[in-house]
């Protein structure tokens, strides 16, 4: 069998900036891994189905109500987060866990960001079901 996991991804924009996107392997299926390699200090943001569903449809929400505020949302259990759009000085998404600092993903990030978490949630719910095949 082939083996996938870990799974990285980075998405780079037309200015080097890059957001790294990783599947790791989980004992409940697969974690998600958002992190901004070429920014010091900002965190790594661990999240589960549940959090990259409602992430999904928060970048869609935001894409659709720039250039106005949107509520943030938040996800609960062990890997709550809390999703914000910041309009100034450029529209960018703060997502935050706990303490940490927000980890910032700008607009640019947003489409390709959306589209790789088609990607990632559908091995995410491949590596659950294997997960919970084991178990039973």
């Amino acid at each position: 069998m082939l083996h996938l996991f870990p799974r990285i991804r980075e998405i780079t924009d037309a200015f080097g900036s890059r957001l790294r996107v990783s599947v790791e392997e989980h004992p409940r299926g697969a974690l998600i891994v958002l992190e901004r390699p070429d920014v010091n200090g900002q965190p790594r943001v661990l999240l589960d189905g549940y959090g990259v569903e409602v992430l999904s449809g928060y970048i869609m929400s935001a894409r659709l109500a720039v250039p106005h505020a949107l509520p943030e949302e938040q996800v609960d259990g062990t890997f709550g987060t809390r999703f914000a759009l910041a309009l100034q000085p450029a529209a960018c998404l703060g997502l935050k866990q706990g303490g940490e600092m927000p980890l910032d993903i700008p607009a640019p990030f947003w489409d390709r960001l959306y589209a790789e978490l088609c990607l990632v949630s559908a091995h995410a719910r491949e590596l659950g079901r294997r997960a919970e095949a084991r178990v039973h």
